[in-house]
């Protein structure tokens, strides 16, 4: 059936719009940025010059160096719930929103006077940070950077004063649940912000200066380290209304001490089936606890005071890196057999290591030697060192799908 004539004008001019128009769309693209996800990026803490290294871990490459950060000498790094931002607590307070599309500062604010970590609620809504001066915690929107709330750690001292605790070990928890830590109150809070009125819940006298913490990967249990005494302490989550428990409570009775030249973290521990792999304080040791009942079941002899003891995602090893002075070396645990099967030199001052998401590779960064260094977990071949500026943390994106990472 013939077409009527307007119509027929209608649709040339039409074609000859959608031409031009594609013309202009092909001119935009010829400038307009690569599109990508974001599922291989990642952070890595440059803590000399105040900047960050934008890695991309498939091409194995430094994307760019971004600085405006301030302060990094002791920093970590969350993701945003789409991976598209990373937010940077650093040591002089300051909280950095970085766009990992852009490589662009998207926000900064100073939000205290030393921030040690923080963590993103379970809707993606709500960034806490931990702080050492003046203490306390502080809530903001991840958007807008808007203050939501303040909880000071505020505490009563043995004499009856009142004090500010520093705080450590903050996590998320499911059901957009903070948990965290009173260094010198020896309390554990949760901060629940499910509801439009954030509900604070203390857990008193659960001892000694914890000094760090972690939660289980599958947010049941949160567990911190103490300084000022034997063993640690456990909330189970599931179980609140139980309280806080002591583990491993004899652990370190009546043997005597190295120098703690530096605190194991204890987020960087290790899960393997139903075994916990998590370092010795001021001891040559991995220790090893069932989870079942969270008794002391090994301990693995290593060549210096660990710091750091991370899982490969498959659980078959456990990675291990080390205080000064026995920090140029790492080592490799047979999750089976519970002994180092390999020890490897990447460089000078070793801090920190990530593995990729399915941890075929192993990225370590060694400070001294200004490179991140990257490993085949399976042969430990060496694959790339990477240039960085002092490097210590590396993050990759996959930590935004993972509790407490």
């Amino acid at each position: 059936m013939p077409l009527p004539r307007p119509l027929k004008t209608l649709i040339a001019v039409g074609a000859l719009s959608l031409l031009a128009a594609g013309h202009a769309l092909a001119e935009v693209a010829d400038v307009a940025p690569e599109l990508r996800g974001t599922g291989d990026l990642g952070v890595v803490i440059e803590r000399a010059t105040g900047s960050v290294a934008l890695v991309d871990t498939t091409a194995r490459q430094v994307l760019r160096h971004v600085e405006g950060f301030g302060d990094l000498s002791h920093a970590s790094v969350k993701f945003t719930r789409d991976a598209r931002h990373a937010f940077v607590f650093g040591r002089d307070g300051g909280l950095t929103k970085l766009d990992l599309l852009t490589g662009e500062i998207a926000g900064r604010i100073i939000q205290g006077g030393n921030s040690i970590g923080g963590a993103i609620s379970q809707d993606g809504r709500f960034v806490a940070v931990g702080n050492y001066e003046p203490g306390g915690v502080k809530v903001f929107d991840t958007e807008t950077l808007e203050l939501i709330i303040d909880v000071p750690a505020t505490y009563e001292k043995p004499d009856g004063s009142m004090g500010q605790a520093k705080v450590v070990g903050v996590v998320d928890a499911p059901g957009n649940v903070f948990v965290f830590s009173l260094f010198e109150a020896g309390e554990i809070w949760t901060l629940d912000m499910s509801q439009d009125e954030p509900e604070l819940t203390p857990y008193r006298n659960v001892g000694s200066m914890p000094y760090d913490a972690l939660i289980t990967p599958n947010g049941r249990y949160y567990i911190a380290g103490l300084f000022g005494e034997d063993g640690m302490v456990l909330l189970d989550l599931w179980h609140p209304e139980s309280g806080v428990q002591r583990i491993l409570p004899d652990y370190g009775q009546g043997e005597e001490r190295l120098p703690v030249y530096k605190m194991p973290h204890l987020e960087g521990w290790a899960m393997a089936g139903n075994l916990a792999f998590f370092p010795a304080v001021g001891r040559s040791e991995v220790l090893v606890a069932d989870t079942t009942d969270w008794s002391l079941v090994g301990r693995i002899p290593v060549q210096g005071q660990p710091i750091f003891v991370m899982s490969r995602p498959d659980e078959r090893q456990v990675w291990v890196t080390f205080a000064h002075p026995d920090n140029g070396r790492v080592q490799v645990i047979d999750t089976q057999r519970l002994e180092v099967i390999q020890t490897l030199a990447p460089g000078e001052s070793i801090l920190h290591k990530e593995f990729t998401p399915r941890g075929e590779h192993i990225w370590i960064s060694a400070r001294d030697s200004n490179q991140v260094v990257v490993y085949d977990t399976r042969t430990f071949e060496e694959l790339a060192r990477l240039p960085a500026e002092s490097p210590s943390g590396i993050f990759f994106t996959h930590r935004a799908h993972q509790i407490g990472r």
